[in-house]
């Protein structure tokens, strides 16, 4: 039997002879359902409509993605404890794990929220790893995997070098990755929309539902602040391909959320 696919968010769910009568992730308030409707798809028949392009930013960090769904891409983290494949996306073909495992694989998954948990299942199943993700949102898993291990607690040491912070916000259990080794040695932060990267590139932004326009609040905000603190970086790969601040990021995300506050609390100077 079939693992169905949503077409509008990209969540996979359990095996089923019919497809759903609806995706939860979609019904609820920070995703959507189409004017048209809920439709479904397979992953293999995205095997036959959709590639996954393949984007080097910089040495070691690689965009994952075919612009499915919500459209977002993940990321191949070449770290120097292992590969990391952050958030996911539900296009995965053969063509995809040759490509991945030509790089050296993937050690772990780490997802942002679970917008972004799609067929993790059929990714860990393809690289033998473990998929991380906070224990706030477990009740998101639409398709249960023995490879999910939860975490709780604010931050998440997957090895030196590679930490999983947990912001909220946007999902309460949000998360970003921060990596910062030899061979990050100014520190990266990969954000998917928990912070995220605005079109000028010059600011983040962040909120409840980015499709239906709910704010976060000047409280939660100031949370995802102090949650980023402790981390020195100077790079964010947001969600998308094009989405990247590419340097003085950390300076960015403090001018960011000073705005932001200011704006929901009526204040026009910041």
């Amino acid at each position: 039997m079939p693992s169905f696919i949503c077409t509008a968010c990209g969540t996979q769910y359990p095996e089923s002879a019919q497809a759903p009568a609806q995706c939860i992730i979609c019904e609820e308030e920070r995703q959507y359902v189409p004017e048209e409707g809920q439709t479904w798809t397979t992953l293999e028949q995205l095997a036959k409509s959709h590639v996954n392009q393949f984007r080097a930013y910089e040495s070691g960090v690689t965009g994952i993605g075919a612009g499915f769904a919500i459209g977002q891409r993940a990321l191949l983290l070449q770290t120097a404890g292992g590969n990391v494949l952050w958030d996911c996306v539900a296009t995965l073909n053969d063509a995809t794990v040759s490509a991945i495992k030509a790089k050296g694989g993937i050690k772990a998954i780490a997802i942002s929220h679970p917008h972004f948990y799609t067929a993790m299942g059929a990714w860990a199943k393809a690289f033998d790893c473990p998929v991380y993700l906070h224990a706030a949102d477990r009740d998101w898993i639409m398709n249960p995997s023995a490879a999910v291990q939860h975490w709780d607690g604010d931050t998440l040491k997957l090895w030196d070098g590679v930490t999983l912070v947990r912001c909220g916000g946007h999902f309460p259990g949000g998360t970003v990755l921060h990596w910062q080794d030899e061979k990050q040695p100014r520190g990266v932060v990969c954000s998917g929309d928990i912070l995220s990267v605005a079109a000028d590139r010059k600011f983040v932004s962040f909120m409840r539902s980015y499709p239906n326009f709910i704010p976060l609040s000047a409280v939660e905000v100031g949370r995802i602040d102090a949650a980023m603190a402790p981390f020195a970086f100077d790079r964010i790969y947001g969600h998308y391909f094009d989405r990247v601040v590419a340097h003085d990021a950390k300076r960015i995300v403090e001018r960011s959320v000073a705005r932001y506050i200011a704006a929901i609390n009526g204040v026009r100077g910041y």
